[in-house]
């Protein structure tokens, strides 16, 4: 189902919508004010707001850019549409935030090709982590599913920051951040310096995967542990790195004592499609993550049991 929310002034573009859409059902919704598409967009997973009209279209490009200033309806990809604007309109358009402008007489398959591609660009991007602009889950799934098609030997190695809470909590979140996204330079760093077919994720807070071919495990892993060990300790104050401890309350609300940030890797390698999904590779690196992390200090552990 796709869902679109639409805003029309002196003009009617549903049935020109369902024409391009005609392979899938589509689902509109429609707004006048912000407020209404606020609304819509919390009961719907809406993949498109379409604005059109053909007069001076003040009230539409006050709409866009206050969407567009919503933190939770920025992400959704937003279209106007006119039949007749001015250069100055245009400009304005864009500048207001719209993905895309459509004008003119309606091209049935112009104006889809548009479309799609405003509504794919959208669904990649999203596919992103903002803090460190790898990919995340989906297409860590993805690359993961086609890698098992292709029957190839691969190692997908999932990263791990011990007790990153801990200095998350300590620090404050700005700093923490800050730590994310050097760790993804380091990590990605190494990949691709030692192999450039490698892939690189970022499931999500201190989680990362990258995938390599399982000859280049031993190096990669290392020289990103050895990185690390080297350049974290620098993210804390002068007296907690002497020190070597920080102290500040755990998962149970007691005051504990952690030791400079570590990370673990735990390694699982897809040979001779072992695998046949990305879910099975996940249930096992989850188990295995456990153990890495139970280890003194920054470890990587390749995975010998068979699959289960």
């Amino acid at each position: 189902m796709f869902h679109c929310a639409c805003r029309q002034d002196g003009i009617n573009i549903d049935s020109r919508l369902s024409k391009a859409f005609s392979k899938e059902e589509i689902s509109f919704h429609h707004f006048k004010t912000i407020q209404e598409l606020l609304v819509i967009s919390q009961r719907f997973q809406i993949d498109m707001v379409l604005i059109a009209g053909s007069k001076n279209f003040l009230a539409e490009l006050e709409l866009v850019r206050l969407a567009k200033s919503h933190i939770f309806l920025s992400i959704i990809p937003t279209v106007l549409y006119h039949t007749n604007p001015s250069e100055n309109l245009l400009i304005a358009g864009f500048q207001n935030g719209a993905d895309a402008f459509l004008y003119g007489p309606w091209k049935d398959k112009l104006f889809e090709v548009q479309l799609r591609m405003v509504s794919d660009r959208s669904k990649r991007d999203i596919s992103f982590n903002p803090s460190t602009a790898l990919p995340g889950p989906g297409l860590i799934d993805k690359e993961i599913d086609r890698l098992i098609k292709l029957e190839v030997d691969f190692a997908v190695c999932y990263a791990d920051i011990d007790d990153f809470k801990a200095y998350n909590d300590y620090y404050g979140y700005f700093y923490g951040d800050r730590l994310i996204r050097l760790t993804a330079r380091i990590i990605r760093d190494a990949v691709f310096d030692l192999c450039r077919e490698g892939f690189v994720g970022h499931i999500g807070g201190d989680d990362f995967v990258f995938i390599i071919p399982p000859p280049e495990v031993n190096t990669v892993c290392e020289n990103i542990i050895k990185v690390f060990d080297i350049i974290i300790p620098y993210r804390y104050a002068d007296e907690d790195r002497e020190r070597g401890t920080i102290q500040t309350t755990n998962r149970k609300g007691e005051l504990e004592t952690f030791q400079l940030l570590t990370i673990s890797i735990a390694i699982l390698v897809n040979r001779r499609g072992t695998f046949t999904h990305s879910g099975e590779m996940s249930h096992m690196l989850a188990d295995l993550k456990k153990y890495t992390k139970s280890l003194e200090g920054s470890n990587y552990v390749l995975e010998r049991r068979k699959k289960y």
